[in-house]
């Protein structure tokens, strides 16, 4: 399969045209680009670490091991 040509883009243009019409064509390229942009503001956002070091409470002490009798 090799690469699509001018005449291939012009086809398919032609075919998407017929399909959704002239009118809604427009529509459909906004509503593509608003989600491309939210797409793109959602990722330049800054979201909270949540395994940040200080967040972090430290461990517990080790609880003391009480020392059982030794079974002979």
């Amino acid at each position: 399969m090799g690469s699509f040509s001018l005449w291939h883009w012009l086809i398919v243009l032609a075919v998407v045209v017929l399909i959704f019409g002239t009118r809604k064509l427009p529509n459909a390229m906004g509503d593509i680009a608003k989600g491309f942009k939210a797409f793109k503001k959602g990722l330049n956002e800054e979201t909270p670490a949540v395994d940040k070091a200080e967040d972090v409470p430290p461990p517990p002490a080790a609880a003391k091991k009480e020392e059982l009798p030794k079974q002979s």
